[in-house]
């Protein structure tokens, strides 16, 4: 595939990753300000895009996106195209890509799903408690569930860092009136995203420690749980405000990443290589 075709897969990727965070963000927001709306994932975010006028057209394009942002991902992580390097957070980061990798095939799945109506249309909370019990029921269950638990919390700590030293800075072929809403809107997303990732590997340590996958959580669970603490409404709505500034990002993103996309012979020779 030519670099540019990559290339275009990849900003649309990140493309349909925004709309999949400002959906979540805006129903979010409408249910912490009363007006309807819900705390959801991203299952729900692309039941949520169904129901819209030309809804089938529009999870069309972005189970497209996802699968583009899942391509992207896995070269990330296999290639190093943004030149990590290999040291161990280096190596870290490139896991955690490979990871992302394998959610947003399945995402690009459930959307093909719902647009076929071949989908099990599950939600997300039960989804969370289903692999929770499947993998407790593996040799050393409770510890891989309090692993993952701890792998979500050092992914919530790099995006509280992302957010607090906007280090995807260098990665914006941006500047000047630009970078003075794109940056921001980052690091807003990005500390909201933060507060919902610690909430959940939270829950998937207590469902660790108690071994009862039922405390197991997906972001909407992480949303509602935000919703019930002191000052709840207020912190549910920054939140949601964060999580919607997310996905206008991302969309930013869309346009003014940098994107080192390999040629085709380099694709190629990575997957022939041996070693």
């Amino acid at each position: 595939m030519p670099r540019n075709r990559l290339e275009i897969l990849a900003r649309l990727g990140y493309a349909a990753r925004g709309a999949v965070n400002l959906v979540i963000g805006l129903l979010a927001l409408l249910a912490a300000l009363g007006r309807g709306g819900e705390a959801t994932g991203s299952k729900g975010a692309l039941q949520a895009l169904l129901t819209q006028p030309i809804g089938k057209v529009l999870l069309c394009a972005v189970a497209l996106g996802l699968f583009g942002f899942a391509l992207w991902r896995l070269l990330q992580s296999l290639l190093d195209t943004d030149g990590r390097g290999r040291s161990a957070k280096a190596l870290a980061a490139r896991a955690g890509q490979l990871v992302s990798a394998a959610v947003y095939v399945g995402l690009g799945v459930f959307a093909i799903g719902l647009i076929t109506g071949t989908g099990s249309g599950g939600g997300e909370e039960q989804a969370a408690r289903d692999w929770t019990r499947w993998l407790m029921g593996q040799p050393f269950g409770r510890w891989l569930v309090g692993a993952v638990g701890l792998a979500i919390l050092g992914a919530a700590a790099g995006m509280g860092a992302k957010a607090w030293t906007a280090s995807f800075r260098p990665h914006l072929a941006c500047e000047g009136r630009t970078a003075a809403w794109v940056v921001p809107l980052g690091r807003a997303g990005y500390a909201a995203r933060a507060v919902v990732f610690l909430i959940i590997g939270g829950f998937l340590l207590l469902a660790a420690w108690q071994v009862d996958p039922g405390e197991a959580h997906g972001l909407g669970g992480a949303l509602l749980a935000i919703q019930g603490q002191p000052f709840g409404r207020v912190l549910f709505g920054l939140v949601a405000l964060g999580l919607a500034a997310f996905g206008v990002f991302e969309f930013a993103e869309a346009r003014f990443r940098r994107i080192a996309a390999p040629t085709e012979q380099e694709v190629i020779g990575a997957a022939i290589r041996p070693g």
